[in-house]
Order: structure tokens, then C-alpha cells, then sequence
């Protein structure tokens, strides 16, 4: 679904910060190349993202969902000087093609790049973050949310993409909810009546929820 008239989306694009020649080269390659080009961030939504690292100025992100890594390049704006992001994908198919990407940004000792269960990985990992971005499987999103809630210090952010999931949260004609609109409304009412956290659903691309730990 778009959410927005398209001329009144391109002329947002327009009046947005450009992508960098290598992020629309990543763009481009991967929607000529891997599956499911629409699970990309893209121009707006990484924009959206490098904006906020860099207001934020973190040392150390979590994301998970790398895909092809145009979000973990645009969050990595925003890092401190010796900051790290960790990103964790499932998918070993494209993990040379996520690589080359980062070593092609500089980006190869800032990105500590995982493949394998992120509710496994996650659970082992001993840092705390200042912002972590998920956008993987829908399904586990409120275990996510709650493996990551201890390990994000307070003030810190958590940004979960695709809660609108195509405007289907909000679709009376749906014959039946699937398990991942299910699990997205599940996680979008456990956000709003979670008292330890202040969240903001913006209508941005797919939709992002934005959760700051009080």
C-alpha cells in the first residue's frame, strides 16, 4: 500500500537530503539482483535513519535485518568515532554482497556482521546499545523488543520498521488476520501500553515505530 499520493512522495524525495553515489548504486544493484528488492530501506527511510543516528550520536547499535546493508550504512552516519554497529542476518546467501558493500563504504571495522538466529545472538552478546533498529522476521518482533530492552541504556531508542505492515493493521476487510499482521498489532498495542518506554508510529515508508527507553 502507499500511504502517500506519489507526486506528493517524489516531491518529498526531492526535498530530501541526496543518496550517496554509493547507496544508490547499492539501491539500484539490489533491486536488479536479489529477491524482495522492497525490503530495502531506501532514499526517504535511510535518510530518516542517518538523521536520527547522527542526532542521537551513538556508540554502539544493534540492528537486526541487515539485508543487503543500506540501513546498517546510513545508521553508521552517526556513530562516534570509535562506535560499533552490530547487524545480524539469517540469510548467508548475500553475505558477500553485504560485505563488499561495506568494505566499498569504509564501514568494514565499524560493522560487526553476523549471520545465524539473532534471539541466539543477541542473547549472548554482552554490550549495551544506544539505538537498535529491527526489521526482520515480524513474528518475533516482541521477542526481540524484549531480549534487546535491558541491553538499551535509558534514553536510549528502538526503532521496529514495517508496523503498518501495507495498511493491513488497519484493514476491516481482511477475511483473516496472517501471523504476521497478527504479530505486528500484537506489537504495536504492547508498545503503546508499555509504561516504561515514550513512542511515536510514524507513517514513514512501511512504517516505523520509534520507542525511547524512559
Amino acid at each position: 500500500m502507499k500511504f502517500l499520493p506519489e507526486e506528493i512522495e517524489a516531491y518529498s524525495e526531492a526535498h530530501t537530503e541526496n543518496e550517496t553515489d554509493l547507496l544508490r548504486s547499492l539501491n539500484r544493484e539490489t533491486y536488479a539482483n536479489v529477491l524482495n528488492p522492497r525490503m530495502l530501506s531506501g532514499h526517504i527511510q535511510g535518510r530518516f535513519l542517518s538523521m536520527l543516528s547522527r542526532m542521537v550520536q551513538p556508540s554502539r547499535i544493534l540492528e537486526i535485518g541487515t539485508y543487503t546493508g543500506y540501513s546498517a550504512i546510513c545508521l553508521c552516519e552517526g556513530l562516534k568515532e570509535d562506535g560499533k554497529l552490530v547487524t545480524i542476518d539469517i540469510n548467508e546467501e548475500l553475505e558477500t554482497f553485504t560485505r563488499d558493500y561495506f568494505k566499498r563504504a569504509g564501514l568494514a571495522e565499524k560493522i560487526d556482521y553476523r549471520i545465524g538466529d539473532a534471539l541466539k545472538i543477541i542473547a549472548d552478546l554482552k554490550d549495551s546499545f544506544d539505538m537498535v533498529f529491527i526489521d526482520a522476521d515480524k513474528i518475533n518482533y516482541i521477542s526481540y523488543f524484549k531480549l534487546c530492552f535491558d541491553r538499551i541504556r535509558p534514553g536510549g531508542f528502538i526503532i521496529a520498521d514495517n508496523v503498518l505492515w501495507s495498511g493491513k493493521v488497519v484493514d476491516k476487510e481482511l477475511k483473516k488476520v496472517d501471523k504476521d499482521t497478527q504479530a505486528l498489532l500484537d506489537f504495536n498495542k504492547m508498545i503503546q501500553d508499555d509504561y516504561r518506554v515514550s513512542n511515536l508510529l510514524l507513517p514513514v515508508r512501511d512504517g516505523l515505530m520509534i520507542i525511547q527507553k524512559i
